[in-house]
């Protein structure tokens, strides 16, 4: 687990490099906003479309093939890119090609990587696994952001982008010296389906389907999806927020930025220390970050707003790392690649359309009326649904009282019942 932390933290400091100068990169080329806005839309298709398939192939194959061969295909994208922007031959064909290919490989790797992870470790300590993967990718993050501005000056824009592609090989070379929990038994699909059957379409609608029959994840993607199209894209909101109302410069954004990356580091740590966390818990926490939010929209100058984000963030951070181990723990072994991918494809759905909503809104209502307005409405869904529930539950405790008698039918009697052995039919005095 240490080499494959220490492995994520190259990985997450390149992909930040890059994508630190990818969007100014597809700005110059294309010369346009809306073609940049397309590569991006390009990009996340195959985790719209295909995301159930690629969770298909996460449970059919074994995970540490599937994450070094999805590893290796996207330091190859990296790598030619880098040479194509070196050689100044990158133009809009060549860059919506290589953006779709890598929306496509991410649908199998995002799932098979994270699911590796947690295969690392006993069952007890996968709370624990998540949340240093959330330290490791905001740690990551704020190391890529920082390199990127110096190998870029030094190098030029390539240089980010073959970064990137050395991190994916460093992944790809540790992963074939790692050795699962309990000798590989936490990897081993469930036996029933045969793999053709589950790399099928007809296995990934079986994933589907029991996405869709468990009441605790259906409740969890609401609640992801709510608080993530009303809230959470603060790289919009709070610089709006900062640079607007309340008349600070791009560098006092950059500190609000800062104090945001800390908390999230904070809460993945206090997260890790989750045993066994629940939905009404991410709820709760997503609920108190959502009223914190408005408040921060309230604030009547930068001090009071850095007093704000910190608490907001370590809630948020919890809330979604308690949130991934519902959703990585929750379904069977050999139905939590497919899991994953239907998580995957409604995780694309709402990022496509928050910004474009939240857009929409702060033109309503300004950056304080988005963030008032967003947080009220995160905790007011996140309330009803908890109310919902409550009063659902307290209806099949009154329904199952002692005493009451529940008609059964004879068929569903005896499958309840089970076999019928002859010791069964012996007289008994």
């Amino acid at each position: 687990m240490r080499w494959w932390s220490a492995a994520n933290l190259v990985s997450n400091v390149g992909t930040w490099m890059q994508l630190t100068v990818q969007n100014l990169l597809v700005l110059h080329i294309t010369g346009s906003a809306a073609t940049t806005g397309v590569s991006l839309a390009v990009q996340a298709a195959p985790g719209l479309l295909m995301g159930l398939l690629g969770g298909a192939v996460v449970d059919a194959w074994p995970r540490k093939l599937t994450a070094a061969v999805s590893q290796a295909v996207l330091g190859l994208v990296a790598f030619v890119t880098a040479a194509l922007v070196a050689f100044d031959l990158l133009n809009v064909v060549s860059l919506m090609v290589l953006a779709a290919v890598t929306g496509l490989v991410a649908t199998v790797d995002a799932p098979a990587c994270a699911l590796l992870g947690n295969d690392l470790v006993p069952p007890s300590d996968v709370p624990s696994a998540i949340a240093l993967g959330s330290v490791v990718s905001s740690a990551g993050r704020l190391i890529g952001v920082a390199c990127a501005g110096v190998a870029v000056g030094a190098l030029g824009t390539a240089a980010a982008y073959a970064a990137n592609g050395l991190s994916f090989l460093c992944v790809t070379a540790v992963i074939p010296f790692l050795r699962p929990y309990g000798g590989g038994a936490t990897t081993t699909p469930d036996p029933p389906a045969p793999r053709r059957e589950r790399f099928s379409g007809a296995g990934a609608r079986d994933g589907l389907a029991f996405f869709m029959g468990r009441p605790r994840l259906v409740a969890l993607t609401v609640i992801t999806a709510v608080s993530a199209v009303f809230g959470r894209n603060y790289g919009l909101t709070l610089a709006v927020l900062v640079t607007g109302p309340l008349a600070g410069s791009s560098q006092d954004f950059g500190t609000v930025a800062t104090m945001l990356a800390v908390g999230g580091i904070a809460g993945a740590v206090l997260a890790g220390r989750m045993q066994r966390p629940s939905v009404r818990l991410v709820g709760a926490l997503a609920a108190a970050g959502a009223l914190l939010q408005a408040v921060a929209g309230l604030s009547p100058g930068l001090l009071p707003l850095l007093v704000l984000v910190a608490p907001m963030a370590v809630a948020e951070s919890v809330s979604d790392t308690a949130g991934a181990t519902v959703l990585q723990t929750d379904p069977p072994p050999g139905m939590r690649g497919r899991v994953l991918g239907v998580w995957r494809t409604a995780q694309t759905a709402w990022g496509l359309a928050g910004p474009p909503l939240l857009g929409l809104l702060m033109e309503w209502a300004g950056p304080r009326g988005a963030l008032v307005t967003g947080g009220l409405v995160i905790a007011a869904v996140i309330g009803a649904g908890a109310l919902v529930h409550a009063r659902r539950a307290a209806a099949r405790r009154v329904s199952a009282r002692p005493g009451d008698v529940v008609p059964v039918e004879p068929a569903a009697a005896a499958r309840a019942a089970g076999p019928v052995h002859s010791e069964d039919l012996s007289p008994i005095g």
